[in-house]
Order: structure tokens, then C-alpha cells, then sequence
């Protein structure tokens, strides 16, 4: 089915059948034709009705700019249907000959004597300089005098409109509809306003200022291509005629040009002074050099069927550099190794015809002659696999440079659905990479945890660049510091720099559904992070996720949902690092500026840190306007996985009964249960099997600055039952150790 869309996208354009029916002879209705153009990779994405007439809404690739106007659509059509593409010949009467010389006006290119251009077919008797060859290739015109400015005819305008634009004159309206015919944009000039005698494209000079058809003063620099007469630029080559010298009801005489210019250069130019027109998008991506002369004829046609007047001598067609371009080779063997079937010589070459393309047939010299050689033209190329064809592309398809695009051409236009369903050919086993289980551990654990997987922009803004650069570089570089890696040309400020963290994109992503009424967001990503080091750039892989709004939801237990808090994160952090084998794993509160310096915390595992995680600092989340708290994580999965995922482990309960003791002690603020774990695991008691605080208590009782902690330790042997003297003597290295750290003992 044809997709149904109600926005216009920057390749957009509208079709209308009924003008592509002009071209080539189409059986089928409007509809099926429109589901043949989808499938041979012309998008329809829409067919509707406006007065009268079906249009199509056509979403093209960039590289197709030869599909964008209705004679290459009609090519299109012709190869599908295998129907005969009419030629467009504009009918033009015997042109007026001067035979008065020019004026003498010098220039490097596109000169000849008056004696030569009377006897040079396609020269004229006004001159054209080219004198910069490398933006503008060629470079057509015609002289009309005479004319008569006014209402364009009823089916130009109706077309025009269909198409989204509005008539303005039958001059400007001629060209406007040979762009949506033809596809090669051409301009119209009032031939008198010219001063001069002559049209040179050159290189505007620094400080020239050229008014723009949009009224718009624009200064020039030596970097923009214009079309100058004499003494002044009269207009933006390839994107914008001039004010000056624009059709008027009191033009008399006319000058059109069809020219070929440089796309980088009309793409500079259009970006520069921030214009994007009809012109500029075609030019841009590659407009046709062996059209201009016919795209010259048929405004001209156009003109005088409406406006009457005269042609005042033959076409001037200025050449300033030949684009040739050599034939391809598509051989036999890669039609049948691409697309996994035989087609017929005479099938291949129908298609390539139909196209526009011509082939001749070849063979290589060494190969030994083979059967289908001769007039067998039906069949296929030959059994030899070297048999090939040389295939010269034509001058509107820049787009095919390889034969693999050649066989992308063949395919499209034979039909994918015609292709017999088969499995592809397997030659070997599939190879896992070697973080691939590590990377389903991890991903299956966020899942587990309630977190939904997403997918960010690669690219941010300089200051989010900067801002979360410490959060994903938590290493020492010896040869340099890390820097943000600026992309060279970026789309937009907001895309200027490689991210060098998962963070921004997960806080976007959050404050996106914030501002939609979700106020329950888990989220998590892995990808690559990337960093800048000296004269090299260092690309890692990281796990990030963040959460917001309510940890445990409503439920029959519980009548209140529980916030997600700090808490709630590094129990998430300690279930996603517990799946790795380690010796040791600390936390402290070394963490980088973009936490809330009191709710974050680091993960050192086996001395190398593996993780940052805690709440977004405040003046970070009033910049963002985000109304609740949200905390964030990073996970460095480039050192995460030097560790070896844990694997289960049985072990019995032991039928031996536990012992446990309660050690009450006052401690400094600074000393963190985290160096009192680590103080006792030190002493490596084999039979201690659990060691945690079972209650805190701040206040006056204990002074300020200090706590007191009551922690509990369980002893159990799987061998025997333990006895008093060994539980008490481990209950005194507890101590020893609990007192070196500055804890104070409260009385039993």
C-alpha cells in the first residue's frame, strides 16, 4: 500500500500523473501506478485528490535528483512498463540571424570571432564569458525581443498551483513549469537591463553587492559564483536571479539561461547567505549537463507560445569544461553473484535503455569464445563468466558511479517481488564476539530492574561536551588530557561534538517525558563514548541510566509509592556489578562536578573505577527546568569487563548453628561504613558470614559530627559448631580493627 503522510520533507515534491501520461503512454490507473513507482524506489507517499486532478506526494533520496520533475518520473514509468519514452522537441521557429558583429569583448573562455559563430551551429551573436570553468561547465542562452509580457495560459497556471506555486508571469512562469518538466532549473533576464553586451560568470569581486530577487542586499565575496553583465553581477549562480534585472509587464526582450554549476560551489554559496531555493536544491546535488540546451529551447517554446516576440539568433551554448565520464563494465558473473538469477542479455539491455542508458556489447579477449556468442541475443550473456557489457551512464544519473549500481538499477526495475524466495547461501558458523555474553548479562539485568533501553544522538553541544566530561573519564591519560572530539562539519551548534558521555541523552530523554506528563522514567543505553587525546581520539564503550518519580508503585502492601532515591540507585549499581567476579569493591564520594556533591557516589572495583552514579546537581537541573529529582549513572563497560561475569555457585546451608555479636561504636562523620567493611574483611575471619549496620543514631547524645552505629556480625562454620573462646577472639580483632579507624566503643 501507498504510506499516507501529512507532512512535506526537504526532497518532497508533487506529481501529477496526468502531466507524466503526456510522456509515455501508462495503462494502469493513477493508483497501481503509483504502487509500481514505490516498489522500483520512487516513494509515492501519498495520492490525493485537489481539484480535479490526482497528485502524488513523493518523498526522493537525495541521489535521485533526476526523479525530481515529471520527465524523469516518465522514465521511470517507461523502464517499469517497458513503454516508449516520448522525446520532448520543442517546435521553435527559423531564429533571426544578425549579421552585425558583436561587440568586442575579451575573456579566457567561450570567444570566437563573429566569422565562427555564423558558421558553429550552436553559437549565437550575444557573447558569453566563462571565465571560471570549475563553477560553471556550460552555459546556454537564447535572445527573445519582441515579447509581451503577461498572463501565463490557464494550464500553466492550473499545473503551476497544483504544484504549490504561484503564477507571476508568462516569462517566470515558463521557467517555473520547465523546472517541474524537465528538472534543470533556468532563469529568465530583461535582456535591456543588461548593460554591457555580454554575460560573464566569474568570481564576485570583494565588497560587490547584488539585490537578490527577494529584495534582500547581499554582499558578496570572492568565494560566490554570479552571472554579471559589464559593468555589475546580476545574479547568484544557481540560486537566486537579481532584482534589477527581473521580468517586469514592461520587459520587451529577454534573455534565458540554462547553465550547469558546480554543486559545492551553489552549496557554499546557498549556505552562506542562508537561501534555499528551487534552483539551489537541484544544482545542489547535481543537476544535468547535457540538458541545458534542451531545457533553453523548451522556455523559449513556452515563451513564445504565450508571449509572443521572436528568436533573435541561434542558441549560444558555451562550453567551459567538458564532464565526461567513462563507460562502466557489468559483467554476467556479477549479475548472477548480486542478485542470485539469470537475466537475459536482451532483458539487461532493455532495462539500461529504458533508463537512458547505452550499452555495447564486450567480451574479454583471453576468455574462450562462448556459445551465446553471435546472434543469440536472447540469452544470456554466455556461459563465460568474463562476458560483459560497457554500459555509458547518462549525464543525469551522477548517482551511478560503480557497476554494483548498475546491478541496483537492473533489480529495482525487474521488481524485488519478482525474485524467487530463497535462503542465502551459509558458509560458516556464526562468530560471537568476545564481549557479546557480557553485554546480554548487563542488558538483561536493566531490564530486570524495571529500566527501559533507548537510544540517543551521537552528537551534542559543546557545553554538555564539557560539563560531562570528568563523568566519563575517570582515568589518568599519560600522553594527554582529554578534550571533547569536535565534529569537522556539524549540521548545527547542537551537534558540534562527539558525546563524551551517555548522560545528556538520558537527561534529554527524561526531561522529554517529564514535560509530557510521565512522571515514572527508567531509562538506560549503552553505546560509545568518545574523547579527544592529543592527536588521537579514544572511543569507548559505556552503560548509562537514570531514574526518576517512584521507586515501588501503589500496591495491596503498601498505600504510598516509595520516591526513588539515591539508595534505591546504588542498590541498582550493586545488583549490575555483583554479575562480575571481583576481589574488592569500594565506593567513596569522588565523583565528578554534574552530581549533587552529598547523593552521588563512586564504585572502585579491584582499585579501578568502574562507575559514577547519584543525583543530577541542582543548578544542572534548574537549567534543564526539570521538576523532580533525577538520578543518573555511568558505567564504564571498557573496564567493567576485565572482569569475568560471576558464575553460580552452590553451597550448602550449613547445619551447624550461627553465633552472633553486636558491636556498638561512635565514629566520625568522615569514617563511611564502607572503610569499616573493608577494616574487617581485612582480617579474613573464614567463618564470618554476614557484617552490616543494624542501626545509626545522630544526635546530641553523640556530639556533633559523630554517629553511633550498632553493627552486627554472624559467625557459622560448615564444619562444626563454633565455640565461645574462638567467637570471642574474633570479637577482639573486630574491635582492634573498628578502634584504629577512631571508633569508640559504647558500653554493652
Amino acid at each position: 500500500m501507498v504510506r499516507r503522510v501529512s507532512t512535506r520533507h526537504t526532497n518532497a515534491m508533487r506529481i501529477i500523473p496526468s502531466w507524466l501520461r503526456e510522456f509515455v503512454d501508462i495503462a494502469v490507473d493513477d493508483r497501481q501506478l503509483a504502487e509500481d513507482l514505490t516498489s522500483a524506489g520512487i516513494a509515492v507517499e501519498s495520492v490525493q485528490q485537489e481539484n480535479g486532478e490526482t497528485i502524488y506526494e513523493m518523498d526522493l533520496t537525495t541521489n535521485r535528483v533526476d526523479a525530481m520533475n515529471h520527465y524523469g518520473v516518465a522514465r521511470e514509468a517507461s523502464a517499469i512498463y517497458d513503454i516508449e519514452l516520448k522525446k520532448v522537441e520543442p517546435r521553435l521557429p527559423k531564429p533571426k540571424v544578425r549579421r552585425s558583429p558583436p561587440p568586442n569583448v575579451s575573456g579566457p573562455i567561450g570567444m570566437t570571432s563573429f566569422a565562427e559563430e555564423l558558421n558553429t551551429a550552436d553559437t549565437g551573436t550575444f557573447p558569453i564569458v566563462i571565465e571560471d570553468p570549475h563553477g560553471c561547465a556550460r552555459y546556454t542562452a537564447r535572445v527573445m525581443r519582441n515579447v509581451k509580457i503577461g498572463a501565463s495560459p490557464d494550464l500553466i497556471v492550473k499545473r503551476l498551483e497544483l504544484l504549490g506555486s504561484r503564477s507571476i508571469n508568462n516569462a517566470a512562469d515558463a521557467t517555473n513549469y520547465a523546472i517541474n518538466e524537465l528538472g534543470h532549473p533556468t532563469h529568465a533576464f530583461d535582456l535591456d537591463l543588461l548593460e554591457g553586451g555580454t554575460v560573464i560568470v566569474r568570481r564576485a569581486r570583494e565588497g560587490e553587492v547584488l539585490k537578490t530577487l527577494d529584495g534582500v542586499d547581499r554582499k558578496l565575496t570572492t568565494e560566490d559564483l554570479v552571472i554579471a553583465d559589464g559593468k555589475k553581477p546580476v545574479a547568484l549562480a544557481g540560486v537566486m536571479g537579481g532584482f534589477d534585472t527581473m521580468i517586469t509587464e514592461g520587459t520587451k526582450n529577454v534573455l534565458i539561461e540554462s547553465a550547469w554549476f558546480e554543486p559545492w560551489t551553489v552549496r557554499s554559496m546557498a549556505k552562506r547567505h542562508g537561501m534555499h531555493t528551487d534552483a539551489s536544491h537541484r544544482f545542489e546535488r547535481g543537476a544535468d549537463f547535457g540538458i541545458t540546451p534542451l531545457a533553453c529551447d523548451r522556455v523559449a517554446e513556452l515563451i513564445l507560445q504565450s508571449a509572443g516576440g521572436e528568436l533573435d539568433g541561434v542558441r549560444i551554448d558555451t562550453i567551459g569544461r567538458e564532464l565526461k565520464r567513462p563507460p562502466l563494465p557489468l559483467r554476467h558473473s556479477e549479475i548472477k553473484r548480486n542478485l542470485g538469477i539469470d537475466l537475459a542479455q536482451l532483458q539487461v539491455e532493455r532495462i539500461l535503455r529504458r533508463l537512458g542508458f547505452e550499452t555495447n556489447g564486450t567480451a574479454d579477449p583471453s576468455a574462450p569464445p562462448s556459445a551465446s556468442s553471435g546472434s543469440a541475443r536472447d540469452d544470456n550473456f554466455g556461459e563465460g563468466t568474463s562476458n560483459r557489457l560497457s554500459v555509458h551512464v547518462p549525464t543525469w544519473r551522477l548517482d551511478v558511479e560503480r557497476e554494483i549500481d548498475l546491478l541496483e538499477e537492473l533489480a529495482r526495475i525487474y521488481g524485488y517481488n519478482n525474485f524467487p524466495n530463497t535462503l542465502p547461501a551459509f558458509t560458516g558458523g556464526v562468530v560471537e564476539l568476545p564481549d557479546e555474553p557480557k553485554n546480554a548479562k548487563v542488558r538483561e539485568i536493566m531490564l530486570a530492574l524495571g529500566y527501559d533501553e533507548a537510544i540517543s544522538i551521537t552528537f551534542i553541544p559543546e557545553q554538555e561536551a564539557q560539563t560531562f566530561l570528568d563523568s566519563s573519564s575517570a582515568k589518568t591519560h599519560a600522553d594527554a588530557a582529554p578534550e571533547p572530539l569536535a565534529v569537522a562539519n556539524p549540521l548545527n551548534e547542537e551537534s558540534a561534538y562527539m558525546r563524551t558521555s551517555l548522560l545528556p541523552g538520558l537527561i534529554n530523554m527524561v526531561a522529554y517525558n517529564l514535560n509530557r506528563g510521565t512522571t515514572n522514567v527508567r531509562l538506560f543505553e549503552a553505546g560509545e563514548i568518545f574523547e579527544k587525546l592529543g592527536e588521537r581520539h579514544d572511543e569507548r564503550r559505556h552503560l548509562g541510566f537514570a531514574a526518576t518519580g517512584d521507586a515501588i508503585t501503589k500496591s495491596v502492601h503498601r498505600t504510598q509509592p516509595e520516591p526513588y532515591t539515591f539508595f534505591h540507585m546504588k542498590g541498582d549499581m550493586e545488583k549490575m556489578l555483583s554479575a562480575f567476579e571481583h576481589q574488592s569493591l569500594q565506593f567513596d564520594t569522588t565523583v565528578p562536578a554534574c552530581f549533587h556533591p552529598g547523593r552521588s557516589a563512586r564504585a572502585e572495583m579491584d582499585g579501578a573505577t568502574v562507575a559514577v552514579f547519584g543525583q543530577l546537581h541542582p543548578q544542572l537541573a534548574a537549567e534543564r527546568k526539570l521538576r523532580q529529582e533525577v538520578y543518573i549513572a555511568e558505567v564504564m563497560l571498557d573496564r567493567l569487563y576485565q572482569h569475568r561475569l560471576r558464575e553460580p555457585r552452590y553451597q550448602r546451608i550449613s547445619k551447624f548453628p550461627a553465633v552472633g555479636r553486636d558491636f556498638s561504636f561512635v565514629f566520625d562523620d568522615a569514617v563511611t561504613f564502607e572503610r569499616i567493611r573493608f577494616s574487617v574483611s581485612e582480617l579474613n575471619l573464614g567463618d564470618v558470614q554476614s557484617f552490616a549496620p543494624a542501626e545509626v543514631y545522630r544526635g546530641e547524645k553523640v556530639g556533633a559530627g559523630k554517629y553511633s552505629v550498632l553493627l552486627h556480625a554472624e559467625f557459622q562454620s560448615q564444619e562444626r559448631t563454633l565455640r565461645d573462646d574462638e567467637v570471642a577472639q574474633w570479637s577482639t580483632q573486630i574491635i582492634a580493627k573498628l578502634e584504629a579507624l577512631g571508633g569508640v566503643l559504647r558500653a554493652q
